[in-house]
């Protein structure tokens, strides 16, 4: 059996091994040789330096960058501007060590790939008076763990101590002494003896003398030797802001990084991101990895739980990713173990929710008076007597003549809480983290809610020098409700609409109690009646990866991984009964269960050394991928009564079913290459195959390489004396393919599907039997992007950093639909046939700073993207309502009449109508009037048709900007993140604006500044009942608006209790603070909406501001 067993999977290897082209296999060939050739050469560490009285710096910088390793040291110890005469050919690393250290009090010692620079042991001979006393102490990061080896020296002297393996020093001092605590990475702290004896020193990370590290695909690089673009964030961007989902937490924090955050139901809160613009006519959602796997939204994961976020923006970065990277790449990093004894952190806060913005409504009164003025202009009677509009101003018959304030009674202040308790800790066998966080939402809307649950544990083991482990478990479980509509069920965005347009003068509730109801009901009775459709989420991942080093520098990986997902949907409408005359049923229950779950498999091999100048890096990998996906519906009505909700308890007659299965697996060989020339020029390649399931046989396999090339000017010799000002200066660039598998949500885009119900006559009798539904081109394959783009990088004075880049992406083989002549019966089918371009700039600014107490940053980003529609498969534009694609134009433009002012008269009306009415294609059924819209005739034929609608404006901004601002000053911190966005338009519809048709809508308050004979100069059009009116039933650039903005995204202000007051409590921190999200924003709409909302009837659940109060603790 074991040998069967052993057998099939040599046979499948073979079967895996023939299906690699054979270029790839010799490629892997040759990279195999060259890695065992570089290893041989890179065993010895052997340097060639010839220096002539050079600074001690410069000789430490070119022996780490010919063996590769670090150097770590302490200024305080280490005279850096010494000069020194060497000169060796191939010398061991050692000797030239021991000749820079000759004639100083300094040793040296090679561990771990550093080279350690620290002052001889004393001899015991300092003299001792009596003045002199022993002090201990531990010194300690600022999350309180431990440091080893960080330099302890008395201030102008060269007598010290460095910390031991606890973090500990013992030295004798005298009262007047000064200590100078220093360690690489950290910023140096000057501490005054005075007549202590015990000392806890905590060190801040040093952000500029950091070499930063940055997380790529399947590994990570050191921020100067990137060569493509790439933008991260690290967990203090995002901590103990009250933000519920991490993609508008990231919001104007990165250029290139487009967040639109419009609606703030609990649940459902998510931002859509755009990198570098929109790429395709189909999905342009970025491809989103944590901890290397794809295990759903990232709106899933705790916020506390987060190290870094990366955003790979073009193909030299994204390339590893192949067919799924055409959108860009998110690699979400979550925190891990490190060693030290154990740590628990308590992070929570509790906050209160409003709308940032709400539809101001008119009043009864003044809805009267405008309405019985609209009624008027058409010759009809006023509805209502100026004795009925004063009962509605003074509220003295509150149900006959009542002012109701329908949103009042919808919406309340929400509250918001969530809370995050960690343990870390381990010893250098074994580190770990254990999180546990909870989320409690009580949304603006009432019935609205969220209450989720997070675990996370990361567990890392060294079961020997060569091998070690690492396990990921994450789980989390979120309950979401919204409250349900009796109109279309599912949920409340009618409910919403009809808070927004019930007129005000129906009342909420009778004087006998019952309700007041409108054609459509009564919203308010909805939410009375309790009714929700209810969301729950359980999703599971976990990884296991084991890491072998095979030789020194060779490493080899395997990871695997398994993710589901189950969600639960429940949609119960519950019968109403309004009042007496009134009655909605019957009852409706829904049901959907989902399920997905993946399993992954990557294998990689890893090979990193250093010989000499040369650097080399290569990285070859295998990824195996399985998808299956269920789907079940469940529909019944005529429940026995509202409290029976079980789907068996419905009317079986009623009942209606339906569900599906669904499979893709996806099989990859990757690799990429960096090679380095003294840190100067960089070199990157990669190389991704990619075969997916989704695609016909003939068409399975895409290949999808880039490359990217960097100049580190500022390594050069002739930058030499800029280098006390100029500390980097990077020119890069990269071009590549990148493949977009994900464009439909089709599973099988090129089969042609059948489906049961036709009847076909045999024998003198209709039998049912199968019909084709669709037409499908087996040819049909992957969407490709192809894009390059320049860069610049640029730090001066170790405070100002400066980056540049400009892309191009050309996205092309489109997947969209064919047009076919009606004989074809099937209707259009699909393929790639579309091609679009973006192109833009982004540019990032920041400033850092700290002078004795204070400390500063200033951060700030601007992007511009252009996009281009080039190819719509043959046609030059589709037009879809008020929405355009034409060649040349952005996707996502709207396509109106354009509005240039309002008629003054009576009589200028009719010389309109003459002119244009009656002729060929004149599209508008109402007469214009004093007051309306004036519609141009753009093409200047003399005739008013649909071809004089324009291009005018896009859903998709232009521009993009954010400023990021932190201040500290002693234990007080202040944050201020403030975003916006420019050349972007939003259409507000009438109905958004409020209509006149009586008891169903509810006009804005936008039209008590309408154009009337005593108001010519007003800003809207005369207010009329819809039908009669051109300006309402009409889309123009007049209710197409500029939604350029600019909003206070976060501010924070927190302060850090002294050490000394809370160390009797056992704390090692203690941090309180508040913080508030979208606190304000600047626009120029004519509407109180936000800026960011969709577009549509006003149904939308609006975003939310938020002030919370939080604390963090560490024990």
């Amino acid at each position: 059996m074991k040998k069967n067993y052993l057998c099939l999977i040599s046979r499948y290897l073979l079967i895996l091994i023939e299906k690699i082209p054979n270029a790839m296999k010799l490629t892997f060939f040759f990279l195999v040789i060259s890695l065992l050739t570089f290893t041989v050469k890179a065993s010895a560490q052997k340097v060639s330096i010839s220096f002539n009285n050079a600074k001690v710096e410069k000789v430490l910088s070119s022996i780490s960058k010919q063996t590769g390793l670090s150097i770590a040291y302490s200024k305080q110890i280490v005279n850096l501007d010494r000069k020194v005469s060497i000169k060796v050919e191939n010398a061991d690393v050692n000797l030239v060590l021991e000749k820079l250290i000759a004639d100083t009090n300094l040793n040296y010692e090679i561990k771990d790939n550093k080279i350690y620079l620290f002052e001889k042991e004393s001899d015991g001979s300092t003299p001792v008076t009596t003045q002199k006393k022993k002090i201990t102490g531990v010194v300690t990061d600022s999350n309180g763990e431990t440091i080893i080896g960080a330099n302890i020296i008395i201030k102008g002297t060269n007598i010290g101590t460095t910390t031991n393996i606890d973090g500990k020093f013992f030295l004798e001092v005298s009262p007047n002494d000064l200590l100078v605590v220093s360690y690489l990475g950290y910023e140096s702290q000057t501490i005054s003896v005075s007549n202590k004896t015990n000392f806890t020193i905590k060190l801040s990370e040093d952000q500029l003398a950091l070499d930063e590290v940055i997380v790529v695909g399947y590994g990570v690089q050191q921020k100067a030797n990137l060569s493509g673009a790439v933008a991260q964030l690290d967990s203090k961007e995002l901590s103990n802001r009250p933000i519920t989902n991490i993609s508008s937490g990231i919001q104007g924090l990165m250029p290139g990084v487009t967040v639109t955050t419009s609606e703030g139901r609990p649940g459902q809160d998510n931002g859509s991101i755009r990198i570098r613009g929109v790429g395709t006519l189909n999905s342009s959602d970025p491809y989103v990895l944590i901890d290397g796997i794809e295990s759903g939204s990232m709106n899933s994961i705790d916020p506390n739980d987060i190290e870094s976020i990366t955003v790979l923006k073009d193909a030299s970065s994204a390339a590893i990713y192949g067919s799924k990277a055409s959108n860009g790449v998110i690699l979400i990093t979550t925190k891990r173990g490190k060693t030290g004894k154990p740590q628990i952190s308590y992070n929570g806060y509790i906050g209160i929710q409003n709308p940032t913005a709400m539809i101001d409504l008119l009043s009864s009164a003044d809805y009267a008076t405008l309405y019985n003025q609209a009624l008027t202009a058409e010759g009809k009677n006023p509805r209502f007597d100026e004795k009925e509009i004063q009962k509605f101003r003074d509220g003295s018959d509150p149900y006959k003549y009542p002012n109701t304030d329908w949103q009042d009674l919808a919406f309340r202040t929400g509250v918001q809480h969530q809370h995050n308790v960690n343990v870390s800790g381990g010893t250098d066998n074994i580190r770990y983290l254990a999180s546990v966080g909870y989320l409690n939402q009580s949304g603006i809307l009432r019935n609205s809610s969220r209450n989720q649950f997070n675990a996370r544990t990361n567990l890392d083991i060294k079961l020997s020098e060569k091998l070690n482990i690492r396990m990921n478990m994450a789980y989390f479980n979120n309950t979401y409700s919204d409250p349900n509509s009796c109109l279309i069920p599912g949920n409340s965005d009618l409910l919403i609409r009809e808070v927004n347009i019930v007129a005000p003068w129906i009342p909420y509730k009778n004087e006998d109690g019952s309700y007041g109801t409108v054609s459509d009901g009564n919203p308010i009775a909805w939410l009375d009646m309790d009714q929700t459709v209810d969301n729950n989420i359980q999703n599971f991942s976990g990884t296991v990866a084991v890491d072998y080093q095979i030789i020194d520098g060779l490493k080899a990986s395997v990871q695997g991984a398994y993710i589901t997902n189950n969600q639960h949907y429940k949609s119960f409408v519950k019968d109403i009964q309004y009042n007496p005359i009134k009655y909605h049923g019957p009852n409706e229950l829904t049901e959907t269960v989902y399920n997905w779950n993946r399993s992954n498999l990557d294998v990689l091999l890893n090979y990193d050394k250093r010989l000499n100048l040369h650097g080399l890096k290569v990285l070859l990998g295998y990824h195996l991928e399985k998808y299956n996906y269920y789907e079940n519906t469940m529909f019944r009505k005529g429940f026995p009564n509202n409290d029976l909700t079980d789907m068996n308890a419905g009317t079986a007659s009623t009942q209606t079913n339906g569900g599906f299965t669904r499979e893709l697996a996806m099989l990859s060989y990757f690799g990429r290459i960096n090679y380095d020339y003294d840190n100067k020029y960089l070199f990157e390649t990669n190389i991704r195959a990619d075969a997916s399931s989704r695609f016909s046989p003939d068409n399975r396999w895409g290949y999808f390489p880039s490359l990217s090339a960097a100049w580190r000017l500022s390594e050069e010799d002739f930058m030499e004396n800029a280098n006390e000002w100029m500390n980097n200066l990077k020119i890069r660039g990269s071009w590549g393919f990148l493949g977009n598998q994900d464009a439909l949500n089709d599973y099988y885009p090129w089969m042609n599907t059948y489906s049961i119900g036709a009847n076909y006559p045999f024998n003198n009798n209709l039998s049912t039997g199968y019909y084709q539904e669709n037409y499908r081109l087996a040819s049909i394959s992957w969407e490709k992007a192809r894009t390059w783009g320049i860069g610049l990088d640029m730090t001066l004075m170790n405070k100002i950093n400066f980056s540049m880049d400009y892309y191009d992406r050309k996205t092309t083989d489109i997947i969209m639909d064919v047009p076919v002549p009606s004989e074809f019966a099937l209707g259009a089918y699909k393929d790639n046939v579309g091609a679009m371009v973006n192109r833009g700039i982004e540019i990032a600014l920041g400033y850092n700073n700290r002078w004795k107490d204070w400390s500063l940053s200033v951060n700030g980003n601007f992007t511009y993207n252009r996009n281009e529609i080039m190819n719509l498969g043959g046609v030059q534009r589709m037009i879809d309502g008020n929405d355009i694609k034409q060649i040349g134009s952005p996707i996502n433009s709207y396509y109106a009449y354009k509005a240039v002012g309002f008629f003054q008269s009576d009589a200028e009306a009719q010389a309109y109508m003459d002119k244009y009415k009656g002729k060929e294609g004149y599209p508008f059924t109402s007469d214009f009037k004093a007051g309306d819209i004036i519609y141009s005739d753009t093409n200047g034929d003399g005739k008013m048709t649909s071809e004089d609608r324009v291009i005018c404006g896009s859903k998709d901004p232009k521009f993009t900007y954010g400023l990021n601002i932190n201040a500290g000053w002693r234990g007080f911190d202040l944050s201020a993140i403030f975003t916006g966005a420019a050349g972007v338009s939003r259409f507000f519809n009438t109905q958004m604006y409020g209509e006149f048709s009586g008891d169903t809508t509810h006009p804005s308050t936008a039209w008590l500044d309408a154009w009337s004979t005593e108001n010519p100069d007003g800003k809207m059009p005369r207010v009329a009942v819809n039908s009669p009116s051109s300006s309402m039933n009409t889309v123009s650039t007049f209710w197409i608006q500029n939604a350029n903005f600019l909003r206070m995204k976060s501010i924070q202000l927190g302060y850090t209790i002294p050490a000394e007051w809370i160390k009797p409590s056992g704390l090692s921190n203690l941090r309180i603070y508040y913080s508030g999200e979208n606190l304000f924003t600047i626009d120029n709409l004519m509407i109180n909406v936000d800026p960011e909302a969709p577009e549509g009837r006003g149904s939308h659940y609006p975003l939310v501001q938020t002030h919370s109060i939080g604390v963090n603790l560490t024990f």
